[in-house]
């Protein structure tokens, strides 16, 4: 029996992307015939308690010597103790969405000390597996890690029915990401109300509780641009609802500062749907020109241009819908996606 154990922080049933992940290669190695030790390292990260970090720690280390372990980087980059210890006793694979420091809304301090712990705990594994060529670059250039150590395993899509959007002549666009500074809500809701002379409205789909601070400012300045009859806010949603927003959607927008892969995007392709984004990280990866307009990540006149463009110009909206449903059909499949890490566990053991 191919065995290795999993370590994830906080809940595996978290609605983000990153999650998302974790669960769908679990569930897929395991029809791949492994058996996975699903080890759940606590709460708190990437800011543990000392608590957490101790049974974080203990827990790690109570795996059976030689035995791959794969860490959720989410954790282990501010566990490169952890990382240390276990070198030599077990295969140690680090799994990297993007990197810590990247997050927006960080101090400089924090982004300092994050990219120092990440650094030190990623020159201790064995492998790093990361989800797109962008993130891949980034270990290699601001991490050390050798580029032969790193092993791209991008996410899966399944396969998705094409949106057939609206008929009212109202264009509706569609967002989905947790409500974290990251994600670019601000910058989002900015733009759009520079827009007031167009028809659309924006549905946002999205966990309201990971950053109370940024869901608190999403509210704020939905009611600054007396935007609350054209703004839906539902936080997190379930996937049968999720797919009845594609259906229902017109274009896709996103106004993320950075994303390691953007499993968010690539759904929003694999329904055919426009994409109105950003450059940041590995979205261009993700989104081919033909099926978007993308701009710089913060750049709000930008990201109001761009909108103007697909919400005003129909021919356009069907220019891009046709290079997304083009687009869909490239995207890898989540055994595929499996079938690359299951390769990489084997070179491990």
């Amino acid at each position: 029996m191919k065995r290795f154990a999993f370590a994830v922080p906080g809940d595996l049933a978290t609605p983000t992307g990153g999650y998302a992940y974790d669960r769908r290669m679990i569930a897929e190695l395991g029809d791949l015939g492994w058996q996975v030790d699903l080890l759940s390292l606590g709460e708190g990260f990437p800011w543990p308690s000392e608590a957490t970090r101790t049974a974080a720690l203990t827990k790690l280390l109570a795996t059976p010597a030689g035995r791959a372990i794969v860490v959720d980087g989410l954790a282990l980059g501010v566990l490169p103790e952890a990382a240390t210890q276990l070198a030599g006793r077990n295969p140690l694979l680090a799994l990297v969405h993007h990197p810590l420091a990247l997050e927006a809304g960080l101090s400089e301090n924090q982004a300092v000390a994050l990219r120092s712990s990440e650094r030190a705990a990623l020159s201790a594994v064995q492998g790093v597996v990361v989800t797109s060529a962008a993130t891949a670059r980034l270990v290699a250039a601001d991490y050390g890690v050798p580029a032969e150590s790193i092993t791209i395993a991008k996410p899966g899509s399944d396969s998705a029915p094409l949106a057939p959007g609206s008929r009212d002549g109202v264009v509706r666009l569609l967002s989905v990401g947790a409500v974290v500074p990251r994600k670019g809500f601000d910058v989002l809701i900015a733009a759009l109300a520079r827009l007031g002379d167009l028809p659309w409205q924006l549905t946002i789909a999205g966990d309201t509780t990971r950053d109370l601070n940024a869901a608190a400012q999403l509210d704020a300045d939905i009611a600054g641009y007396a935007l609350q009859n054209r703004v839906a806010v539902l936080g997190a949603v379930s996937p049968e609802h999720l797919v009845t927003l594609y259906a229902e959607a017109d274009v896709f927008a996103l106004a993320s500062h950075f994303e390691g892969y953007g499993m968010a995007y690539a759904e929003a392709v694999a329904h055919g749907l426009p994409v109105i984004g950003t450059t940041g990280g590995a979205i261009p990866d993700t989104v081919p020109p033909d099926a978007g307009l993308l701009v710089p990540p913060g750049d709000m006149p930008a990201l109001a241009k761009a909108l103007r463009r697909v919400i005003g110009e129909s021919v356009l909206r069907q220019r891009l819908k046709g290079g997304a449903r083009a687009a869909a059909l490239q995207l890898p499949t989540w055994r595929q996606s499996a079938e690359i890490l299951a390769r990489r566990l084997e070179t491990l053991a």
